[in-house]
């Protein structure tokens, strides 16, 4: 009876193994597959962004995904039933978590699941925290076996973080990565394709939360994303920073803006904003400035748009620097009655006294003779806006940017027919009146501006950027007269600009002090102070252009607050790029008439 019953049972093990390897082995195996293996994305590292000159703006650093195999935590594994419980508690501190949110994670309502990420690029350091944990909880359960490794589950893989060496300098153009490893913001965003490169993969064996090394795996190499290189330069770009920062600061304003332009070629060396904030930790940034407020602001620029109506008019003709321009207190037009900035008697000036004197009752008689009639005039004047690029975007194809408000002229208003001369009823954003002034510098050709030179694939192949669109907007005779004219603000005792000079170099600007519409009302309040203009002014290489928008301590004029900046900044992009003085004396061209 003992043989029978053994011969019965050995029957019934030969008709299970019989099952088993013959009839469903295949689902059997397809189970252990499902089982066994388990795949990773392999993130690609990003790209680098580096200035000009190839120093380091952001640049990825080595870091690591924590993740888990929630399968791994359950009561059939470990045997106890808090197993995410205990997990938690220790994980929590390590990666500054809450508690309950890592439990949620290690028991999923999904029983199946096999990976779930508790937090993404890590530094090597939490890594290696996790990882003695787990290699002490190992060890203490060989011996005690009251002990359980409860975080045997928990695994890592590589990854990268985005790291911004100089803090918050020029964080307004390189933006940020969020938490899904994409560009949040700036170039980070706009080149967000070639710089994240391609994601590869690896599936690999495993066993109690380990690779099984014998079995091997397959993988699919990640692709490195390409490396930006911009147009700008550090040290420019920090001079332009820290000078509108303390001015912003000092003057109790909204924000400021400076750019610095190489008025050749376009290229951006410096597009700084205040206040900004730092890449890095985005948790102490403030959303209101986390953009790019010198492209992203629209606003009413004032008398540095002045330049574009003296252009139109010495273009078409109707008069020249020399001209004579009677310039009353008051001057009646519609049913406006305009002024210049300060009471006066009646100015007897020349068309260069009138931009020198920044009048803008001298600029709308002048503006007045581009036609027979104020709309033909207007018309005209619209057309050379348009050409200076107003109403336009800048060709930089970057996030958030504002072509600023230019309405047709049959779409301008009574009192618009007169305040668009002298830039008020119309906006920009900043680059484009740094634009503006380059065009003049450059002869009278608009050239679009960049802020990318190029990037370099994983190949270490550098591809350089597309070459900028160039414009013809005035003559280079125009352009060259309107550089003289804008000596005058700077040079003459009686300019609006004399704050900007620069001993040893001749230098072109333009002040502007235009009333502001606050974006929160959209009624006017306070002012936007600006300066504008290029050097040397009988050869130009840079432009530099400054904004403060309601700055509420202290002078609120163009020339006084922004014309120091201009200034400092010139100055200093002079010397890091080299340009010598031409040591020509200015054409000091007259003011007034007798």
């Amino acid at each position: 009876m003992v043989s029978l019953a053994l011969t019965l049972v050995l029957i019934a093990f030969v008709i299970r193994l019989l099952q088993v390897q013959g009839v469903d082995a295949g689902t059997y195996a397809a189970k252990a597959e499902k089982n066994r293996y388990v795949g990773y994305t392999l993130a690609a590292e990003r790209g680098g962004i580096t200035d000009r000159n190839g120093v380091a703006l952001a640049t990825s650093v080595d870091a690591y995904d924590i993740t888990a195999d929630p399968t791994l935590f359950s009561r059939e594994q470990l045997k106890i039933d808090d197993g995410p419980e205990q997990a938690a508690a220790l994980l929590a501190p390590i990666l500054g978590q809450d508690q309950q949110k890592i439990v949620n994670k290690l028991r999923p309502a999904n029983k199946n699941l096999r990976y779930t990420l508790l937090a993404s690029r890590q530094t090597p350091q939490v890594w290696k925290q996790i990882k003695d944990l787990k290699s002490a909880l190992a060890t203490k359960a060989e011996t005690d076996k009251s002990t359980v490794n409860v975080l045997a589950g928990v695994l890592s893989v590589a990854s990268s973080k985005r790291v911004y060496p100089n803090g918050d300098l020029a964080a307004g153009i390189l933006g940020w990565v969020n938490s899904d490893g994409k560009g949040g913001g700036g170039v980070e965003q706009q080149l967000n394709k070639e710089l994240s490169g391609k994601d590869g993969e690896i599936r690999y064996a495993q066993s109690g939360g380990r690779q099984v090394p014998t079995v091997g795996s397959t993988e699919t190499p990640a692709v490195p994303g390409s490396d930006v290189e911009l147009t700008i330069d550090r040290d420019i770009q920090w001079a332009a920073q820290n000078a509108i920062t303390k001015q912003v600061q000092e003057s109790r304003a909204d924000r400021g803006y400076v750019i610095v332009q190489d008025t050749r070629t376009g290229e951006i060396l410096a597009m700084a904003n205040s206040p900004g904030f730092d890449p890095n930790d985005l948790s102490e940034a403030s959303s209101a400035n986390m953009g790019n407020a010198a492209l992203q602001d629209a606003y009413e620029p004032g008398s540095t748009a002045k330049v574009m109506s003296m252009a139109a008019v010495l273009e078409e003709g109707v008069a020249t620097p020399g001209t004579h321009v009677i310039v009353p207190n008051r001057l009646h037009r519609g049913d406006r009655l305009f002024k210049d900035d300060i009471d006066h008697d009646t100015w007897f000036l020349t068309l260069n006294g009138v931009l020198a004197k920044s009048s803008n009752i001298g600029t709308i008689l002048a503006t007045g003779q581009l036609g027979k009639t104020q709309s033909a005039a207007n018309k005209v004047l619209y057309d050379y806006l348009r050409k200076f690029g107003l109403g336009s975007y800048t060709g930089l194809g970057f996030p958030g940017e504002t072509r600023g408000i230019l309405a047709a002229p049959d779409k301008w208003s009574t009192s618009q027919q007169y305040t668009i001369p002298f830039g008020q009823g119309l906006s920009l954003n900043a680059m484009q009146a740094a634009s503006i002034y380059s065009t003049i510098a450059n002869g009278g050709v608009r050239v679009e501006p960049t802020l990318v030179r190029g990037t370099e694939g994983p190949d270490g192949k550098f591809t350089e950027a597309p070459k900028p669109k160039k414009t013809r907007v005035v003559s280079a005779k125009t352009a060259k007269t309107l550089a003289q004219m804008l000596e005058s603000v700077v040079d003459d005792r009686e300019g609006t600009g004399t704050k900007a000079r620069i001993p040893g170099y001749r230098v072109a600007g333009k002040t502007g002090t235009a009333n502001r519409v606050d974006p929160a009302t959209g009624k006017y309040r306070g002012y936007t102070s600006s300066f504008a203009g290029f050097a040397p002014a009988d050869n130009p290489r840079i432009t530099v252009y400054c904004a403060i928008q309601n700055a509420t301590q202290g002078n609120y004029f163009g020339g006084q607050i922004c014309g120091p900046i201009y200034k400092q900044v010139m100055e200093f992009a002079l010397k890091t790029l080299q340009v010598p003085p031409t040591g020509a004396k200015p054409a000091k061209l007259p003011v007034a008439f007798n």
